[in-house]
Formats: C-alpha cells, structure tokens, sequence
C-alpha cells in the first residue's frame, strides 16, 4: 500500500481548489492511504471529505510537525502550498516530492508591470502538474466540498433565494457596503429573498446592509453560522453573489450559478470558479482596463492608490443585470 501525503497549510478557497487532486489521488492510486496536513483552523473544510484517510494539522513548530510526519513513512509528498515552509518540511522528511508551478515571477510582472505571461490554465489545471507522475490525471468532474450529515437541514430558510457573501480576507477584495444597498434597493432587483453570509468581522457591515435596504426580504446570517452551516445555505441557494473568497470556491464546488466580484484582483490569476467539464452557468463582475489593476496577487487592507476605483467603479445596473439573467 502507498501512503501518500498531501500539504496545503491555508486558506479556505485554497483548500477547496485541492479537492479534485485528492479525490483523484485516492480513485486513480491503488491501494493508496492519503493523508492531508493543513492548519488547525481549517478543520471544517476538510473533516466531512470521505477521500481523506488522515487529516493532520500544524503544531507549535515546524520541527514538531516534522517528527510528527516522519513516523508515518509516507512514499510521496504532494506540496500544493509550494511555498518556503513547505520547501523545510519536507526538507526534514527527506521523503520523493512533487509540486506545482506557482507562477511568481509571472504574477508579479503582471502585478507590477501589467506584463501578462500569465498561462490561460485554472490553478487547479496546474495542481494536477504535482500528481502526473505519479499517473493522477484530472477527472473534470470538479471541486468538492462535503457538508455534516443533518446540517441540510440546519438552516429554515423558507422559499428561493439569493445567498450573498459580503466578505473576503482583504478590503480590496470587498464590495463596498454602499454599492450593495444600491443594488439591493433597485427596483430592478429580483424580487426574491437574499441571505447575507460572512464570519463575525463582518457583521458591521450587515448591519449597515440590513439598515439601509428598504425592504424585509434581506436576511442576515453574518457572523451567526460556521463555515459548514454557510455551505449548507449556498449549497440550496438559487444564486450566490460573491467577493473573490473562500464561498466563491464552495459555490463552484456545490454546482452553483455564481456572479463573482472582482476587485484588485483578477480571473487571470487562475482562481476563477472551476466548475470541471460541467456547463453550470456564471458571471464575472470586474472594472475593466483599469492601470492600475491587479495592485497585488492577494490584497490589501485600503487601496494603495487612496480611490478604490477597482470596486467603486462597478456599475450596479450591470450588476443586476447578471443577477437576473442567472435567475431566469
């Protein structure tokens, strides 16, 4: 039997873009036990994922993680992180290891110089360059993303309706609180129930959404839910609106329409949502031909530039007008 180890430490959207790698590991490797090691807090993501034999977390120091390692003699190492810890980890397991092409140097051209040598392939195309050879091929049946059994049922969220995800790690990422009441309060709006998700830091923000909408049918769950109770109420929506975040990536992976909001960043980055070989339908929101668009591969938390224009400049009626064709 091989015992195979799979590494990708953060953060939540990530995680999820490894999902196709490991189911495709454990279908396609015979005999394979699969282990995956990532960051405590990451737990939810993972826990439920039937693919994983072992989900193994960080400790206190990069030594301790390991020794920690070391006892369970792994024949493969697969680093999807690819990153400096990464290198000195599996440095110390002294263990035959794959990774995948990051694209650094590539992105920081684009970043900086707006040089794009940015290959047109999904990071999670590029995942599978760490697997091949070991005879793993993409099967395109897309992301997973598995929720509790009688979570499903958790959320009593009566009729259809919109999920929207008004956070992401980064401000720049963020559409502004004032643009989605101005959506929200359109008279071209669905009329249709939207659910607002997000983690505790922005709950200020729904509250401001909340007081600024001039209709009931906004409902907040904000800060309310864990990650695996937020899955379960995207995975039943008729629509997810969503920042480039960690929920964009569920979405895809529960087979739903989105319309994804692209601030500072860019789908060019190969972080777009990954559907597989499926047809579900999506779009994106961006301000194109904006100079000085992407200021950074990850985000910031205020705009370099003091204007903000990669997300003020987003026009509400374009907006809508992807939100009602998704839900015709």
């Amino acid at each position: 039997m091989k015992k195979i180890l799979v590494i990708r430490f953060s953060s939540i959207g990530d995680i999820v873009l490894t999902t196709p790698v490991i189911r495709c590991i454990k279908e396609q490797v015979k005999d394979v036990e699969l282990h995956f090691i990532t960051k405590d807090e990451n737990r939810q993501i993972l826990a439920e994922n039937p693919y994983i034999d072992k989900l193994l977390f960080l400790q206190s120091s990069l030594w301790k993680t390991a020794q920690m390692l070391k006892r369970e003699r792994y024949d493969y190492v697969i680093d999807l992180h690819h990153n400096q810890r990464t290198w000195l980890l599996k440095r110390m397991l002294g263990v035959k290891s794959f990774s995948f092409p990051k694209l650094n140097f590539e992105k920081w051209l684009m970043v900086n110089f707006k040089i794009n040598q940015l290959p047109a392939l999904h990071i999670v195309d590029r995942y599978f360059e760490a697997v091949k050879h070991i005879g793993v091929e993409n099967d395109g049946k897309g992301l997973d993303f598995f929720v509790g059994k009688g979570l499903g049922e958790m959320q009593s969220i009566e009729g259809p309706y919109i999920a929207w995800a008004i956070g992401a790690k980064q401000q720049t990422k963020q559409l502004p609180v004032h643009k989605i009441i101005e959506a929200l309060n359109s008279e071209y709006f669905p009329t249709m129930k939207v659910v607002l998700l997000g983690g505790k830091e922005d709950s200020s923000k729904a509250d401001q959404i909340i007081a600024g909408t001039q209709h009931s049918n906004v409902v907040s769950l904000v800060g309310k839910c864990s990650l695996q109770v937020s899955a379960s109420v995207v995975q039943s929506a008729q629509l997810v609106i969503t920042n480039d975040t960690g929920l964009m990536h569920i979405a895809a992976a529960m087979q739903r329409p989105i319309v994804s909001l692209w601030g500072n960043t860019i789908p060019a980055f190969g972080m777009f949502p990954y559907y597989g070989q499926t047809q579900t339908e999506n779009r994106i929101v961006q301000v194109p031909e904006l100079d000085c668009r992407p200021c950074s591969k990850i985000g910031y938390n205020t705009c370099p530039k003091g204007h903000f224009k990669c997300m003020q400049n987003i026009a509400v009626p374009e907006l809508i007008e992807h939100i009602k064709m998704l839900i015709q």
